[in-house]
């Protein structure tokens, strides 16, 4: 089955979620070798009345960045009509605000936020399952077969921008279960997000809250027991922990980054 399927014919692996048509999140990698364009994404509010579909709120673990690599996250105008000025006058540099980054950096996405992954930026990105974008800018690039630039959307960037920009506060919390060290890095409405390291040592889980968990492993391998049967885990692996699994036994030297939909 795809996993559109499963969501529809086998609720209880998913908490019994409801009405939610589709599944609620996706994640996925993003390599960039180059700066990807400038973007931002509605809210759920405004996606509906212009798109019929969700907004999109996201979120990004550094994986790998190269020297010097950086993010644009966020912007310096104080009102609407600067932003509207500067985006105008194409003074890009006085607008956008670059972040360096480093491995195992975490930035919070929410909608409205002015963002791009600069080139040399590997992530692991979990959002809301939705494709709902506007392109701000994308650095007068031109498309070698065709001469074109690529739509951009200033129209829809400019209403749905958060101006002025305030990052999110974002306060790290770290347990353990068993020896398994857990870092929670986000807990919004739409989901939250973790990283569980586990150094050669057991981390015991109980699914108290009857949650499906969305889990990448990053780093090294091991092995995690479900009570009935043990898997293999390696770096590049990605899979679902339903909720009908109410505990779990981590073993070996790795790291994962987990989810959840809120």
């Amino acid at each position: 089955m795809t996993l559109t399927q499963l969501w529809t014919s086998e609720p209880q692996l998913f908490g019994n979620h409801g009405a939610e048509e589709s599944f609620p999140l996706l994640t996925k990698i993003l390599d960039a070798k180059i700066d990807l364009s400038v973007q931002v994404h509605p809210d759920d509010a405004y996606a509906m009345k212009h798109e019929g579909e969700l907004g999109k709120t996201e979120c990004w673990y550094i994986l790998a960045a190269d020297p010097g690599s950086y993010l644009i996250y966020g912007h310096r105008a104080q009102s609407k009509e600067e932003f509207a000025q500067l985006v105008s006058q194409g003074k890009w540099d006085q607008l956008l605000t670059k972040v360096p980054v480093k491995a195992g950096d975490f930035f919070y996405v929410p909608s409205g936020t002015v963002h791009a992954i600069g080139g040399g930026v590997m992530v692991l990105e979990t959002q809301q399952s939705s494709d709902t974008t506007y392109r701000l800018y994308d650095w007068d690039r031109k498309d070698e077969k065709t001469g074109q630039s690529r739509e951009l959307h200033i129209k829809d960037s400019l209403a749905c921008s958060q101006v002025p920009f305030q990052a999110p506060k974002l306060t790290r919390k770290t347990s353990f279960c068993g020896q398994t060290k857990v870092t929670e890095f986000v807990n919004s409405k739409f989901f939250s997000v973790y990283r569980w390291e586990n150094h050669q040592n057991q981390g015991d889980f109980q699914n108290k809250n009857h949650d499906y968990w969305l889990v990448s492993v990053i780093a090294g391998q091991g092995q995690i027991n479900l009570g009935d049967k043990t898997y293999d885990l390696k770096k590049g692996m990605h899979f679902i922990i339903p909720s009908t699994v109410t505990n779990w036994t981590l073993s070996g030297d790795f790291t994962m980054i987990t989810s959840k939909a809120n």
